[in-house]
């Protein structure tokens, strides 16, 4: 008969514990899982790249509903548990069911800490620690203002990710600079130096001493010298404490957290805790590794089998906004102590190693941590460096004076050191997994889940392959797990063989399911889209949520609609078709976006097709503000108005909205025209963008102001409207042939160099074609999605060769 087991928490802890159970025992266990989220396990760590724009939830999801399902695990998420009755050996959830266990695994994880500042209640202050933080983070609005207290990990992927969505950040420190636990005085600097050039106002040594409100919210935070910070929403990330009520409540021994022997075994026999809520030989943790290394010893007692847990020296390697940082050790100064120091300020390069009695006892690297595993090393072996002093600082491929094969410092680090950070891995789980067969790294990823989350240990898998199998490592990333092909090597044979439907790709580009995945399926029906697209039927079903629906899906499961206007212009009449339409549906809430739109939040799903006739019947188009597509052109409004004008933006911007919208790209389009050099629109951010001069019109592509802030580069100029037409859509089309699924157009243009991107477009011969393929493109597949297509097929489908003539004319 099965033993049940109940667990209190779906963490990243307790989620590999049931890893490792049921691989050892997949019949030995009838597992009951609570979690107080109404959700199941996900990578926390990557909650970050979620706020920011380039994650969703469901790609940080660890276990699904079909791992869930498949291994038998009954969950019942959005329940707490109430009361432990350890004489009874029974959990008494909150609704009041009582359910009887074998064995109990309590993790119950941590709260965040809450600074107890008057005002700290008040609407709009909240801390940084979950989904449900990250989704009202989310839900905040450009321009809006946002302080963040602490400038600890949290705080500052907090800060990051609200700039990316246009907020205006500022983070308060109380201490001198930031992340000192981690980084010493000078690395603090790189990092507020960074920081502030992503727009984000950093204040050290300063602090905290009210939250003013006004009306039940927050207004500002008041420092302790007077100064007022205005906001509209205040982030507490200033730590965590263990989660230790409910063992308390059921007297378990607890201290700080509830205390474990080295089995992961509480002061009762028969319950086990691991993760955030533990206190072990009197430490806390807080980094994945020991919770990955707690929940293998966890799953071992369950199956009685000899396990211990046993602490070890621990590296901090963080990727935060971007920066890459590492650091291991003691790095205070001292007597008798030295240090090592590189700086590289063009790079943005800075390393610190601290010595004492000819040893290495701590490191600080920022910008460039390829080598932090061998330093790392260095520490924890106590190795004497004496020999190598010299040029220590330059990691190991360096020693003995001149550069040697860096994959020597790989196939000497130990088999306990650690390469994957998020997922817990070590060198000896991915040697294992090669042993078994993993020989390449999408292999090795599923065995192992290295390199499957941040992705900045990616380079060091690469090279253990390499050094393991004693081959070439393969660098390529395969498109899915359904195929070994990468994106470039899919999209070469789709047009080399003439495959033009995804049973054709799937059947001769040899996949390992008969019908893809939720991963390649997309990036597929787009690649067929491009590529043929006169013999291809669109699939509805491999578009993303969004693009199925023709909307926005919100938090709360309402949609967000979003009508088209032309380069930012409207009518009245619109303007009335719009409130008529959030009244008559309800619409909470009406907002003009970024992109010179107005954008009605809140539609619930059921009244999608009428508020989308409704605003047909007006003569409003759909503004694709959910597409892999043209999203906007945003404009100023140029000669008609301004004393600065050059050229009509507003009617160029007009015209490139109506020729391009509809068109499918291989992520969202944004583009910009601006009357002059002052740049009113922002056009010099924007995927392609266009800025009037006396002369004619400057053409630059490559632009970015996410997490990613890049200035478009100059592509060509031309004297003629005509001609600025031609070439938008010459190089949307490239873009379009070209580019890897999901790749902006910086991103492509980073692979493919701007050298050949300008070549293509400054052949007039090349450039017309790509014309001629775009509206050939657009004449088949162009269509409103909101309209009803078979009383509306002569509006929804006008090809768009009438629309460049007019341009052109």
């Amino acid at each position: 008969m099965k033993k049940k087991l109940i667990v209190i928490g779906a963490g990243m802890a307790t989620g590999r514990a049931l890893e490792h159970l049921l691989e050892r025992e997949p019949e030995g266990w009838d597992v009951t899982l609570f979690n107080a989220e109404p959700r199941g396990n996900y990578n926390r760590i990557m909650l970050s790249p979620v706020l920011s724009g380039e994650k969703t939830y469901d790609e940080i999801v660890t276990h699904d509903d079909a791992w869930y399902a498949e291994n038998g695990v009954t969950c019942r998420f959005g329940e707490r548990i109430s009361n432990i009755d350890r004489t009874a050996k029974t959990v008494t959830a909150e609704t009041g069911e009582v359910l009887p266990y074998d064995k109990l695994l309590i993790g119950t994880g941590s709260n965040p800490f809450m600074i107890p500042l008057p005002g700290h209640d008040l609407d709009g202050v909240i801390a940084y620690r979950d989904l449900e933080d990250t989704e009202r983070m989310m839900a905040m609005g450009a321009d809006k203002r946002v302080v963040v207290i602490g400038g600890g990990l949290l705080g500052l992927e907090a800060a990051a990710g609200m700039a990316a969505r246009g907020a205006d950040v500022t983070v308060v420190h109380i201490m001198p600079h930031l992340m000192e636990r981690q980084l010493d005085e000078a690395a603090g600097y790189l990092l507020r130096k960074a920081l502030v050039d992503k727009g984000i106002t950093v204040r050290c040594s300063a602090n905290s001493k009210e939250i003013l409100g006004e009306g039940g919210r927050v207004r500002a935070l008041l420092l302790d010298d007077g100064t007022e910070l205005p906001c509209d929403l205040l982030v507490m990330a200033v730590g965590i404490r263990p989660n230790v009520a409910l063992a308390q409540d059921a007297g378990l021994a607890v201290g700080r957290g509830i205390h474990v022997d080295d089995q992961m075994v509480t002061s009762d026999a028969d319950v086990l805790a691991v993760g955030e809520c533990v206190e072990h030989d009197g430490a806390l943790f807080g980094l994945v590794a020991p919770l990955y290394d707690q929940a293998k010893v966890a799953a071992a007692t369950l199956c009685g089998e000899e396990a211990r847990f046993v602490q070890k020296d621990l590296s901090t390697k963080l990727k935060v906004t971007g920066c890459d940082l590492f650091s291991a050790g003691d790095f205070a100064e001292g007597e008798g102590r030295e240090d090592i120091v590189f700086r590289d300020p063009g790079r943005g390069v800075y390393r610190r190693l601290v010595i004492e009695d000819d040893r290495v006892v701590g490191a600080v690297m920022y910008g460039d941590t390829a080598d932090s595993n061998w330093f790392f090393g260095l520490i924890k072996d106590r190795t004497d460096i004496s020999e190598m002093r010299d040029t220590l600082i330059f990691g190991p491929a360096y020693q003995g004076g001149a550069a040697v094969d860096p994959l020597s410092a790989v196939a000497a680090l130990p088999d306990d050191a650690e390469i994957c950070g998020c997922n817990g891995v070590c060198k000896g789980d991915i040697v294992g997994a090669i042993a078994g067969g993993a020989t390449d790294l999408g292999a090795v990823r599923a065995c192992t889940k290295a390199s499957a989350s941040c992705g900045t240990c990616t380079g060091l898998v690469e090279q253990l392959i390499a050094v393991t199998t004693g081959a070439e490592v393969e660098t390529k990333q395969s498109i899915c797990g359904c195929s070994d092909l990468s994106h470039e090597e899919v999209r070469r044979l789709i047009k080399a063989q003439g495959l033009k439907s995804m049973p054709a790709v799937w059947q001769e580009l040899g996949w390992r399911t008969h019908d893809g995945c939720h991963v390649c399926r997309p990036a597929l029906n787009f690649y067929l889209l491009a590529d043929w697209p006169l013999d291809y039927a669109d699939d509805p079903q491999s578009r993303f949520i969004n693009e199925r629906k023709h909307a926005n899906i919100q938090k709360d499961g309402t949609f967000s609609v979003v009508p088209r206007m032309w380069g930012g212009i409207t009518t009245p009449d619109e303007l009335r078709a719009i409130a008529d339409a959030a009244d008559k549906y309800d619409v909470p809430t009406v907002k003009v976006t970024g992109g010179q739109r107005i954008d009605l939040l809140g539609v619930k799903g059921e009244d999608l097709p009428a508020i989308w006739a409704d605003l047909n019947d007006a003569g409003m188009v759909s503004g694709h503000a959910y597409s892999k597509g043209l999203r906007t052109v945003k404009t100023c409004v140029g000669t008609d108005h301004c004393r600065f004008g050059t050229q009509d933006s507003t009617g160029l911007g007009i015209q490139l909205e109506k020729v391009l919208w509809g068109s499918w790209t291989p992520h969202k389009l944004k583009l910009a025209v601006s009357g002059c050099p002052r740049n009113c629109a922002e056009a010099t951010c924007k995927d392609i963008g266009v800025v009037c001069v006396d002369s004619g019109y400057q053409i630059g592509i490559g632009g970015a102001a996410g997490m990613d802030v890049k200035e478009t580069e100059r592509l060509i100029d031309v004297a003629t409207e005509a001609e600025a037409i031609a070439v938008v859509c010459a190089v949307t089309q490239l873009y379009r042939e070209n580019a890897k699924y999901l790749d902006r157009i910086y991103k492509w243009m980073g692979k493919v160099g701007m050298d050949w991107i300008r070549e293509q477009i400054e052949d007039t011969e090349a450039r017309a074609a790509l014309v001629e393929r775009f509206e050939i493109s657009q004449s088949v597949y162009r269509r409103d999605p909101w309209a009803d297509h078979a009383a509306r097929k002569a509006e929804s489908y006008q090809p768009v060769a009438d629309l460049t003539l007019e341009a052109a004319e």
